[in-house]
């Protein structure tokens, strides 16, 4: 069934962005990422994409993580009438949050002219869902992998995402530098991900990773670590949103 008519898979996200966060996405924006979830699911002729047991809730699972950081954009932007006291159930370990994202004056969300690449993006999570949310971000997507480039390529011109440029290099040669933000998903441990990422960064820049909260509990004392604690729909073990922010 095409992600465009799984009523269940699209409740579930829905309904974690409002009880996380408070918001809705427009349909249009909606849309966009349920044919992106499509594009990954039923598409054969670049290898296989993603795994048979999350094929059936490539919503719920792979688009709700990978939209965490621009939930944490939009709470902290405060751009619309988001309530801070509206109930949440991501936690942060750490006092501070997503500083670094404010929005400038007279921005609609967040701070056009923004670069933002993100580090092994195999099959698209999460700079897909973020660049189809955050159009006035300019987003690289960072693969080695042949196949895997030749399948952004192609997702990028069918959903015609003039805000993404796919980089078929690996980040270290990809030539990519003073960046605003730099994310990965389940790469590497962080401390080998903040390694890569760090050369690319400009001073004030961010970096953003998505991991398994238990893979990230020893930063927790960290002064220079922020942890964002959040669950998934229908998902057992918690996650953590992970920022580190370049002050060299």
């Amino acid at each position: 069934m095409s992600y465009r008519n799984n009523i269940e898979q699209q409740k579930l996200l829905t309904d974690f962005l409002k009880e996380r966060a408070g918001f809705e996405l427009s349909e249009e924006t909606l849309d966009k990422l349920y044919q992106f979830a499509d594009l990954v699911v039923d598409t054969k002729e670049f290898g296989n994409l993603i795994s048979a047991k999350d094929a059936g809730k490539f919503l719920s699972r792979h688009i709700a993580d990978s939209l965490v950081p621009y939930i944490y954009i939009r709470r902290e932007n405060s751009l619309d009438s988001i309530s801070r006291s509206a109930p949440s159930r991501m936690t942060n370990t750490q006092d501070d949050t997503f500083s670094s994202l404010k929005a400038t004056a007279g921005s609609d969300l967040t701070p056009h002219n923004l670069k933002w690449a993100d580090m092994g993006a195999g099959a698209g999570c999460p700079v897909f869902p973020l660049a189809i949310a955050m159009p006035d971000i300019q987003f690289y997507a960072v693969e080695p992998r042949h196949m895997r480039v030749k399948f952004m390529q192609m997702v990028k011109e069918k959903l015609h995402l003039d805000n993404l440029t796919v980089v078929g290099k690996r980040f270290e040669t990809s030539g990519l530098d003073n960046l605003d933000f730099i994310s990965c998903r389940a790469l590497s441990t962080f401390e080998n991900d903040w390694e890569r990422a760090k050369a690319g960064l400009k001073k004030g820049g961010t970096f953003v990773t998505l991991k398994s909260y238990n893979n990230i509990v020893h930063l927790e004392n960290d002064p220079k670590v922020h942890i964002q604690k959040y669950e998934l729909p229908e998902e057992e073990q918690v996650y953590a949103l992970v920022t580190r922010g370049n002050n060299e």
